[in-house]
């Protein structure tokens, strides 16, 4: 009989924001394992399971590290969320597309093709978007810096408008409403 290892023990915190309430799921080593908004939790658990099959939620606070670096997020430095452990463990593919996405600057963004060529896979454009729709830690690895190839907004798991409000909060070209 196969042993069956206990649940991971992970914590659930929430926090306001300018743009809705923010989930957020650690670890005990303190790293971030998942962020995403209250109105899409059950997607957000739906990911954190693809990559951690059993796990028990507890509330917990947050680190400071994390707690200062949203802070600061939100009031306008960008720079330190670049500070915030992450945990992640999709595939390869993912984890390289989720760096990549991760050196991706403030102010800046790239389209889904660009960040394709930039792993090396310029053909791979598709699997380059479900790799980011794929991305458990919003904001963190900013998957909200892909747009369309012609510069649209395109598809955002928090929503369109809460990826414009990103964009145009970090300065990014993108303009608001």
């Amino acid at each position: 009989m196969p042993k069956h290892s206990p649940p991971e023990i992970l914590f659930r915190n929430q926090r306001e924001t300018p743009i809705g309430t923010m989930l957020i799921i650690t670890d005990k080593q303190q790293r971030m394992r998942a962020l995403d908004w209250l109105e899409y939790e059950e997607r957000m658990l739906r990911l954190l399971r693809r990559y951690v099959p059993t796990f028990e939620l507890q509330k917990g606070a947050l680190s400071a590290v994390i707690h200062e670096a949203l802070d600061a997020y939100f009031a306008g430095d960008f720079t330190p969320v670049n500070n915030i452990p992450v945990h992640t463990t999709g595939t390869v593919f993912q984890q390289a597309v989720w760096q990549t996405l991760r050196n991706i600057p403030a102010g800046t963004t790239l389209s889904y093709g660009a960040l394709a060529k930039k792993i090396g896979r310029a053909k791979a454009v598709r699997a380059v978007g479900t790799a980011n729709g794929a991305n458990p830690v919003g904001i963190i690895i900013p998957c909200h810096r892909v747009i369309g190839m012609d510069g649209s907004m395109t598809g955002y798991g928090g929503g369109l408008e809460r990826k414009r409000w990103l964009l145009t909060h970090e300065n990014a070209g993108i303009k608001a409403g």
